[in-house]
C-alpha cells in the first residue's frame, strides 16, 4: 500500500551482447546452474535445473518441455515440446537462494517459433503492438503476501502468532519482529539492482508489501515472477508460507497485486498534459483525438492534469474492466476478497466498481499524479504477463478510439453508470466471451482467449461442485 514509485537503476550484471554467450555470463557471475524458467497461465513457475556445462545446448534451444504436463498452456499430450529460449538480459543471479544459482526467463517456442499460449510471449506480443503504436510501457508493482503456518488440522494461521491486531497496518512491532525475514528480501532486491525502497507490514494480520523500482513492463513482469520465487523459497527455509492467495483469510483484508502503469514515447513521459498524442515531437501514431480535435491537454476540466492520451487510456481499461477481471483476478478465491464488504481493519481496499478518480485508494483506477496511474482490481494470484499485457491492450483500444472516461469520480463514489466488476470467477469469465476486443487480444488470437476461459470455466466449475461446511452447516437441518 505505498504511493511512492522510482525509476529503476541498472542491475549490477554484464549486459549481453551478441559475442557474450549464457555461459560466459554464467561464469563470470560463478554460477554453476540455472533455472531454465517460464510460466503456465496460471503463474506456475516451471524450470528445468541446467549445468553450467550445458548453457549453450540452453541458449541454442536443446531444452524441451512436454508442454501438457507444464500446466495450463495451450498443449496437448500428443503436441511438440516447448522449447525453453532464454532471453539473455533477464539474467538473475540467486546466490542468497542457493550458492551459484541463477534463474534465466524463456519464451517457450515450438516448432522454431515463439508459442502463442505463452504468457511472457503474450505480453511482448502487446508490447511490439504498443512500439508500432510509438509507445512504451512502465510499469511498477507493489507485491503483497501473507506469511502463514499449516496447521495439523489444514487450518492456516499467521506465521507470527504476535500478529493478531484487527489493525496491524504498517505497526512498528510487526516489521520489527519479522525483521530477519524483511531485511534477508531487501537485500535480496538491492543485490539484484531493483532498488528495493520500502518494506511494510499490510492491513491483514500477517500481511507484508515489498516494494521495488519501476521499469520496463517485460521487465517488471519477471521480477514479479522471480520475487514471487524468492519469497517463497526465503520464508520456506525459515519454517514460513509465504502465499499470493488473494483470500486466505474470511476476515481479513485480502491480498492485492497493484500496477502502476504508464506509457512512454522515448524519454517522453505521455500522460501529464501538455503531452500525449498529436503534440510535436512525440512521435505517436494512431493519437486519440476529443471532440474538438485538439490534443494533449487536460480537457473539460477533469483536474488530474492528465493529457487527452491518458484520459482515453483510463477510458479502455474501464470500458473492458469487466472481462479484465479474468485476468486480473483469475482464481474462485479471487472474488472472495473483491466481493467482500468489510474486513477486521475495518476496509477491503478492493474496488466494487470500474472507476476512476485522484488520489483515492477506494478506486479501480487511482491517479496519484499526472505521471501514471495506479490499477488495484489486480490480486496476488494474478500472472504479471497477462494482467499487464491485457491492461495495455484494454488501453491502447481507449486510445485508438479516443475512450472519454468522463469526469473524475470524487472520494469514494462512482458514477451512476460505471461497470460493476464480476461477482465470481464465472462472471469474470462470461464478460471476457462477450468482449471481442480482450477476448483476441492475447497474441491477437481468440482461440487463444477461449481456451483461457474454458479453462476458468472448468476451474470454477470444480469448486462449485464440492461440497462445503457451510453448506453442511447451512442446509443439513434447514427443511
Amino acid at each position: 500500500m505505498t504511493s511512492v514509485a522510482t525509476p529503476a537503476v541498472s542491475a549490477p550484471s554484464i549486459t549481453p551482447a551478441d559475442h557474450i554467450s549464457l555461459k560466459d555470463i554464467a561464469q563470470a557471475h560463478d554460477v554453476r546452474f540455472l533455472l531454465a524458467t517460464f510460466v503456465d497461465m496460471t503463474g506456475k513457475p516451471c524450470a528445468k535445473l541446467v549445468p553450467v556445462e550445458a548453457a549453450d545446448e540452453l541458449e541454442a534451444g536443446a531444452m524441451g518441455f512436454a508442454g501438457y504436463a507444464a500446466g495450463l498452456i495451450g498443449q496437448k499430450p500428443q503436441d511438440s515440446d516447448l522449447i525453453a529460449v532464454p532471453d539473455l538480459a533477464s539474467f538473475t543471479p540467486v546466490p542468497f537462494i542457493k550458492e551459484g544459482l541463477a534463474i534465466i526467463h524463456c519464451d517457450p517456442h515450438v516448432d522454431g517459433k515463439p508459442w502463442p499460449y505463452a504468457p511472457r510471449v503474450i505480453l511482448k506480443n502487446t508490447l511490439a503492438r504498443l512500439a508500432g503504436q510509438g509507445m512504451q510501457a512502465k510499469i511498477g508493482a507493489e507485491v503483497e503476501y501473507f506469511l502463514v503456518n499449516r496447521n495439523d488440522d489444514g487450518t492456516l494461521s499467521t506465521a507470527d502468532a504476535r500478529d493478531d491486531s484487527p489493525r496491524p497496518c504498517y505497526d512498528a512491532r510487526g516489521v520489527t519482529r519479522m525483521y530477519d525475514h524483511l531485511t534477508s528480501i531487501s537485500e535480496a532486491m538491492n543485490s539484484l539492482g531493483w532498488g528495493n525502497y520500502a518494506n511494510d507490514h499490510e492491513d491483514a494480520a500477517g500481511q507484508f508489501e515489498q516494494n521495488f523500482n519501476y521499469a520496463d513492463a517485460l521487465t517488471t513482469a519477471d521480477r514479479v515472477v522471480s520475487l514471487r520465487y524468492i519469497l517463497n523459497i526465503l520464508a520456506g527455509q525459515r519454517g514460513m508460507t509465504a502465499t499470493f492467495m488473494p483470500k486466505p483469510f474470511t476476515d481479513r483484508t485480502g491480498t492485492g497485486l497493484h500496477f502502476h502503469l504508464s506509457l512512454w514515447s522515448g524519454a517522453e513521459a505521455l500522460f501529464p498534459a501538455g503531452t500525449g498524442a498529436g503534440d510535436s515531437g512525440a512521435g505517436v501514431s494512431g493519437a486519440a483525438t476529443n471532440s474538438a480535435g485538439t490534443t494533449g491537454t487536460d480537457d473539460g476540466g477533469r483536474g488530474l492534469g492528465l493529457s487527452e492520451l491518458a484520459y482515453s487510456f483510463i477510458g479502455g481499461i474501464l470500458e473492458h474492466a469487466p472481462a479484465l477481471q479474468a485476468f486480473l483476478a483469475p482464481t474462485v478465491n479471487s472474488y472472495k476478497r473483491s466481493g467482500a464488504t468489510t474486513s477486521s481493519s475495518g476496509a477491503t481496499w478492493s474496488p466494487r466498481k470500474a472507476s476512476f478518480g485522484g488520489n483515492d485508494r477506494t478506486h479501480m483506477i487511482r491517479v496519484p499524479d499526472n505521471k501514471r496511474i495506479e490499477l488495484r482490481s489486480g490480486d496476488g494470484s494474478a500472472n504479471p504477463y497477462l494482467a499487464i499485457a491485457t491492461a495495455i491492450e484494454a488501453g491502447l483500444d481507449g486510445v485508438e478510439r479516443a475512450v472519454d472516461p468522463g469526469t473524475p469520480s470524487g472520494p469514494g463514489e462512482s458514477r451512476p453508470d460505471a461497470h460493476l466488476l464480476p461477482a465470481t470467477l464465472l462472471h469474470a469469465v462470461e464478460a471476457l466471451r462477450r468482449d471481442p476486443v480482450i477476448l483476441a487480444c492475447l497474441s491477437g488470437d481468440a482461440e487463444i482467449g477461449r481456451y483461457y476461459a474454458d479453462a476458468k470455466e472448468e476451474e470454477f466449475l470444480s469448486w462449485h461442485n464440492q461440497v462445503s461446511e457451510w453448506e453442511i452447516r447451512t442446509y443439513l437441518t434447514s427443511v
